[in-house]
Parts: structure tokens; sequence; C-alpha cells
């Protein structure tokens, strides 16, 4: 909870993956709070107060895992609502002429992206998507020790390099709204 609120305040690409690793924690403990408790919860050093709020972020997590029925698969709604922001952004920008960076960054990533939904066949998602699901299986690989070539290698620089930009354009829009909201 509190390293996923200061992701998303930092970094939404990291806070994103972050919290689908924390989904396949969860369901990893087989949505038991209990075996939370005593696998992940009880690992940091936390005051009482802080420990309960670890605890009920957990169990609400939990509790929304079931019941939009992502306990053994998928994503949470509010995950998935982070990604649709990202997937509006993304289409924000490349149809404005002010960010042709941007642009060309992504044309620089799509070869990757369309071999990836290729190889993805019926389970083919939208390029952002596409974008993390890579990015989080490399992550995976990498925390798992596994050989990684250096043509994925090589795909997950590109990709990451992308969504990097799409992330640092998230937090300038996000300062935007602060912004007019307090002026």
């Amino acid at each position: 909870m509190f390293i996923a609120s200061e992701k998303r305040k930092q970094n939404i690409a990291e806070y994103l993956l972050y919290m689908w690793q924390i989904e396949d924690l969860i369901r990893a403990n087989n949505l038991d709070l209990d075996r939370l408790e005593a696998n992940v919860i009880s690992k940091f050093n936390l005051q009482p107060e802080q420990h309960k709020q670890l605890h009920e972020w957990y169990e609400s997590l939990i509790d929304m895992m079931r019941r939009e029925g992502v306990a053994e698969k998928g994503h949470l709604q509010i995950n998935k609502n982070t990604l649709s922001q990202l997937v509006d952004l993304h289409q924000e920008l490349l149809k404005d002429p002010k960010h042709p960076e941007y642009s060309a960054e992504f044309y620089k990533t799509l070869p990757y992206i369309v071999e990836l939904r290729a190889k993805a066949a019926e389970n083919a998602v939208g390029e952002i998507e596409t974008c993390f699901t890579a990015l989080y299986g490399y992550l995976m690989l990498r925390i798992a020790g596994k050989e990684i070539s250096q043509e994925t290698d090589k795909a997950m620089k590109q990709i990451s390099k992308f969504v990097a930009m799409l992330a640092h354009y998230y937090n300038l829009k996000q300062e935007e709204e602060e912004n007019v909201i307090n002026s």
C-alpha cells in the first residue's frame, strides 16, 4: 500500500506493474489473508497503525478480486482503469502534432508490439497493454533468474523506453490538472 501509493505519484508505469505483481502475490497466497499476513505483511517492520492499514489494504484487494472474478487471472478494475487512462493518453499524444518525439518512439516500438501480438494470437490485447504485459513478463523472467536472449533484451529496452515516455507525459498531465484545480 505504501509502496503502491509512492509509485503512483512518481511513475504510473511502475505503479501498474507493481499492482499486477501484488495481484499475483495475492493469488500465490490463495487469496488467504492469514497466509498474506504470515508471508508478506509481517515481513515489514511497521508501526501498529501502519500494519493495520497494510492488513486492511490487502483485505480489500482480496475482496475486490473475489467480487470482480479475477481470483485466478485477470486484473482488478482499478488497474484496468489505470491502463485505460494510459491508452487514452497514448491516443491523444499520437494525434497531437506537438509531440512528434512521442510518435517517433511509438513507431520504433511498434514492430515489437506487432510481433508480440502475433505470438498472442487470439489472446492479443491493445498496444499499450501488450507493452505492459511484455514488461511484466520480462520482470518475472528476471526475478526467476531465467536467461534472456539478446533479442528479447533489445525489445524490452525499446518497449521500456517508450512506456517511460508515456509515463512521463502522464505525470505532466497530472501536474497540469492539479495546477488547474489549485488555481
